[in-house]
């Protein structure tokens, strides 16, 4: 059973990978058709085709990698019908920051080996710009209005910023249905049971005394605390910092037991209790000790449930994660160094690094087949499906080709070559060539495969867990 829901977990995740990135390309697709762009494919995942169907000009298909999507619009970029005349000359071609220069077989015989050198490169890169133009050329129809190049700036950015708009939603939805659909765990006020003993201290497990004050004040299992000195308490944390606050002095309890109003006068007795900062970490002194204070302690364990949240939390919980996952992207190269350091190192993993597919798979099963209640699995599922909505937008906002980032980018250095020239009342320049930057993009593509390769890597021989 066990192993079956690992597997679960595994599939819901694929599964939730697969929505996501559907959502995604439909955000690029909707307002492409909005704007009148001819787009000729609409794809979930890579590799070979599992299915697809043509309906009007498009064509809608799964693939069998289920690792990424796209859409095929009409031209990306403008046309470049002088480098098709280039890409037919018998010349040999090189190119250095996009530009194109033609060597005769006589140069290149004369040249010496640093210089064949730079020739193969140029002509590597030469290549690879005039395939992607090509490959541009080949959705363009001629005296065709509807593509891409050929739209205002702001229609630009709107479809290349619909995909990432539709993870940042879909994560909005996920976390509000965590919080104010599911709620979270949240120890209440009241109580689930009464402590055997008082402590020698708040981390002890030795007893300073047989009882406690709970149990002396005649607090039972199953009361529910109103009030403590005349302030309302709300939750286990409320009571909790009014007792902590008050060692020693005698507390007016008002409890509800069984819908009638009691009140108990409990004293709190004094134990210590490590001095910590705003995350929890103890505070040491200037002789390395550890500082501790006295507070208050009654001996009660709190009973836990489910409380629904205000809807706003889960957009606020949503824009908290962007914040991390940014820190995260901000960091990207020392994190996936350190996650390839602990494969050989065996030094635990950042639970809060980059993952592979196949770690946020383990983690995935891990909760599936967690013997907690199924409710439980089930809101921190939708959490972890919430979180990777949020890496998908916030990655694809990098501002790099062929991340939407970068296309965004394009389109705005475009429209304010336009608004500088309508400025100056100068000629409108032509679209920016974009293909130019095919060897950046290349280099980009190397380097994510290869990240991915390591973080494969290193979730496969020192996984992240949650449990362990």
């Amino acid at each position: 059973m066990t192993v079956l829901a690992f597997v679960i977990g595994i599939v819901v995740l694929i599964v939730g990978l697969a929505v996501s990135i559907a959502l995604h390309e439909i955000g690029h697709l909707v307002p492409a058709k909005l704007f009148k762009v001819r787009v000729g494919q609409y794809m979930i995942g890579f590799g070979p085709t599992l299915f697809s169907r043509r309906k009007g000009e498009t064509e809608y298909g799964v693939k069998l990698i289920p690792l990424g999507g796209y859409i095929s619009m009409a031209g990306m970029y403008p046309p470049s019908e002088s480098e098709r005349a280039a890409a037919s000359a018998d010349a040999q071609v090189g190119s250095v920051g996009g530009g194109v220069a033609t060597v005769t077989q006589t140069e290149t015989d004369q040249a010496t080996p640093d210089d064949r050198a730079r020739l193969r490169r140029g002509r590597f890169w030469a290549t690879m710009v005039q395939d992607a133009r090509a490959a541009n050329d080949e959705t363009i129809v001629d005296a065709d209005d509807r593509v891409f190049y050929r739209l205002s700036m702001w229609k630009r950015v709107v479809i290349m910023l619909g995909g990432p708009f539709m993870n940042f939603v879909l994560a909005i939805v996920l976390f509000a249905i965590v919080f104010s659909g599911i709620g979270l765990q949240t120890a209440t006020a009241t109580v689930a049971s009464l402590s055997a003993c008082t402590p020698v201290s708040y981390s002890s497990q030795t007893c300073a005394t047989d009882t406690t004050p709970a149990k002396q004040a005649g607090l039972q299992a199953g009361d529910r605390i109103v009030s403590i000195d005349g302030t309302a308490v709300s939750d286990f944390a409320s009571a909790s910092a009014i007792v902590q606050a008050s060692p020693g002095q005698a507390l007016s309890v008002v409890v509800d037991r069984g819908g009638a109003a009691q009140t108990l006068t409990i004293t709190p007795a004094t134990i210590t209790a490590p001095v910590t900062d705003a995350s929890g970490n103890p505070v040491t002194g200037a002789d390395g000790v550890a500082e501790t204070r006295e507070i208050g302690f009654i001996g009660f364990a709190p009973t836990v449930e489910f409380v629904r949240q205000p809807i706003w939390d889960g957009p606020a919980a949503a824009v908290q994660n962007v914040g991390a996952v940014v820190g995260i992207v901000a960091q990207f190269p020392v994190k996936v160094y350190q996650a390839a350091e602990s494969v050989f190192t065996g030094a635990q993993r950042d639970p809060n690094g980059p993952l592979s597919l196949v770690g946020a798979g383990v983690i995935a099963g891990e909760v599936a087949s967690s013997p907690a209640p199924i409710i439980n699995r089930v809101s921190v599922m939708l959490g972890l499906l919430a979180s990777l909505n949020i890496a998908l937008g916030v990655f694809n906002l990098v501002p790099l080709l062929p991340l939407d980032g970068g296309h965004v980018v394009i389109a705005l250095w475009d429209g304010l070559r336009r608004a500088w020239a309508r400025l100056f009342r100068r000629p409108a320049p032509k679209p920016v060539d974009a293909t130019r930057l095919v060897p950046v993009t290349f280099v980009v593509v190397v380097f994510l495969v290869a990240t991915s390769a390591v973080l494969l890597l290193a979730d496969v021989f020192n996984p992240v867990s949650l449990f362990h």
